[in-house]
């Protein structure tokens, strides 16, 4: 994994950029690469990397990478897992390597396929080429948003890069907050793409490319939609795979995941989707695997304590167990290195970036996460809950003014004390739709409260700009037509891409740890969308998962009730002095607020305090 930066001066073909600028982006980022350092300036253009070396250790894999041939030239972050079959075509036709790393691949593919080559790619990428004839910087970004792609356009130079703060270290873009981003991450714990929390600075959206010629303008088009990916599934529903397919499809992607010159660990919970994982690491493999576990001396002998029942399967599956007992003291210590080094503000984040801790710790550069399996096979509440406030609301929600009315007076009954939830306000307005239903099952604050914490002009800014029901809907483009399929569709989208993923990257990132997900996977959702898509409430899918390895997950993993991976947070915030600014806002401090609303407010508030 590695760190990019770029600057195109994309209006003027005599100016020249600032190398001095682009390295200030480059040196923010040198937590994603501490393995090397390039610079090339070219005509209007400056592109800058940080590496960490993980395939092909040598100097010849080194960035940015020119091509002899055509003179084009690479910065890029991320894994191509199919690289060797791709390297393997490409020779057949006469192609010539000189390094073994998919780096080289992916800029000789551009020369054959151009801007198609996003076809041929299985992996986890965002990219920047320089295509020295067409005299054009084309970018894209993976299909599911693993790895993150930053800009800023002022309407003369594009500037780009792997992180928010990269961008934020140039003194060309200013630092004026988004309402959009900021109003969307108190709605839903994550600032949802393409915004970020800053005006000037735009997520490059997931499954997008980027291409802007010298002289031209930028342009942004997509190539892949998870929604489309089961609208496409349905019509596949003849040849639906069988179960024994099920198995052969994650194996394989586990398989191609475990692609590295360097020894690759897992962080394992005691859930299915990371002892599964586990286990079909060792099916495929006989070196030794380091198992990564969370716990706390708050949890010590209780139930939410996951060191217990990992150890198991670690030694089940003959791992190496590094579980890890955060004392207090230590995460006092921690958590305001975790808030500086956040890149965008997420509810989220900080399980992972202590586990990368640990496994820095030990040594390790690659890990494997069960990530994304809750989004694959239906494991969340969402995947029930949604449909059934769709089919028991969307009629009641179509009579005029009594949504509004049932609203205005649960949002006077909670203003003046009463513990009234505030979603209970919009279950007759929202709950009738799979947009609305999504942002009550996961909106944090609802759109009419953010007046209490940003104030009422940059609030209504925000959601004329973001448009919460609108843009979630967005998610839905094409219609997947069932009910698994648009709820897939919805937390792959939005809290998969916008918060797990995003927060394992630069949680990962910040300690050179590359974190990489078998379960979150163009081909393997292309392989098991036909599976999937008609499934219902009542289907257990992650009994599949559990079935995947050879040696199936005990019994006692797979009957055990899901909690989720927890950290105590909620008795941090109350004893911990560092974290008491929620204390100072009414609607925070009130008996009986959630922990995760105070959360959002300390994890904004260091960042920016819109007026």
């Amino acid at each position: 994994m590695c760190g990019l930066a770029a600057i195109f001066v994309y209006s003027n073909r005599s100016s020249s950029v600032s190398r001095r600028e682009l390295v200030q982006m480059q040196h923010q980022m040198r937590d994603r690469g501490p393995d090397g350092e390039g610079v090339w300036l070219g005509e209007c253009l400056g592109l800058a990397h940080t590496r960490l070396s993980i395939l092909d250790l040598s100097d010849a894999a080194a960035q940015p990478m020119v091509d002899p041939t055509s003179s084009s030239v690479l910065v890029y972050n991320g894994e191509i897992y199919n690289f060797r079959e791709i390297r393997t075509k490409l020779e057949r036709k006469g192609y010539v390597f000189r390094s073994t790393s998919d780096t080289e691949v992916l800029l000789y593919l551009y020369r054959d396929k151009g801007e198609r080559l996003v076809d041929y790619l299985r992996g986890m990428y965002a990219f920047v080429i320089w295509d020295a004839n067409k005299k054009t910087l084309f970018c894209a970004r993976d299909p599911y948003g693993i790895k993150p792609l930053y800009y800023s356009d002022d309407g003369k130079t594009l500037r780009i890069a792997s992180q928010v703060k990269a961008l934020q270290a140039s003194d060309a873009i200013s630092k004026e907050p988004d309402p959009a981003g900021v109003c969307g991450f108190y709605i839903f714990g994550h600032v949802p793409e393409p915004y970020t929390y800053l005006r000037e600075i735009k997520s490059l959206p997931a499954g997008n490319i980027l291409r802007c010629p010298l002289g031209g303008k930028p342009d942004i088009r997509s190539f892949f939609s998870i929604s489309n990916v089961y609208v496409d599934a349905r019509a596949q529903r003849h040849d639906v795979p069988r179960p024994g397919h099920f198995a052969r499809a994650i194996r394989e992607s586990v398989i191609h995941h475990m692609l590295a010159d360097v020894p690759v660990g897992v962080f394992l919970s005691s859930g299915i989707d990371s002892g599964a994982i586990l286990g079909l690491m060792r099916d495929v493999s006989d070196e030794p695997i380091d198992a990564f576990t969370l716990s706390f001396d708050e949890y010590r002998g209780k139930e939410e304590d996951e060191e217990p029942l990992a150890a198991m399967v670690a030694d089940y599956y003959d791992a190496h167990h590094r579980p890890y007992v955060f004392p207090r003291d230590e995460i006092s210590r921690l958590i305001p290195e975790f808030l500086e080094a956040m890149d965008q503000p997420s509810i989220d984040g900080l399980n992972t970036w202590l586990m990368s801790h640990v496994a820095k710790e030990h040594g390790l550069k690659v890990v494997l996460s069960g990530l994304g399996g809750d989004e694959l096979m239906g494991g969340y509440p969402s995947f029930r809950d949604i449909p059934k406030s769709v089919r028991l609301l969307r009629f009641i929600n179509k009579v005029p003014k009594l949504g509004e009315s049932f609203q205005q007076i649960v949002q006077v009954l909670h203003n003046v004390g009463l513990p009234v939830n505030p979603k209970l306000g919009g279950l007759l307005l929202l709950g009738g739709s799979y947009a609305g239903a999504y942002l009550l099952r996961r909106g944090l604050f609802m759109p009419w409260e953010l007046q209490n914490l940003v104030g009422e002009e940059f609030a209504h800014e925000g959601l004329l700009t973001l448009s919460p029901i609108a843009h979630i809907q967005n998610g839905l483009q094409p219609d997947p037509e069932t009910n698994f399929g648009r709820v897939a569709a919805l937390e792959s989208t939005y809290y998969l891409r916008n918060q797990l993923l995003r927060d394992s990257d630069w949680a990962g990132m910040d300690h050179s740890v590359e974190i990489r997900t078998p379960l979150v996977d163009a081909v393997l959702l292309d392989e098991l969308a036909p599976l999937l898509v008609d499934s219902d409430a009542t289907s257990n899918l992650k009994e599949l998962l559990a079935q995947a390895p050879r040696r199936p997950l005990p019994d006692k993993v797979i009957n055990r009730k899901k909690t989720g991976f927890t950290l105590p947070i909620p008795i941090w915030l109350e004893t911990m002095p560092m974290l008491d600014t929620w204390c100072r806002v009414p609607l925070l401090a009130r008996e009986g607020c959630h922990w995760a609303r105070r959360w959002a407010y300390t994890v904004m508030s260091p960042i920016i305090q819109p007026s």
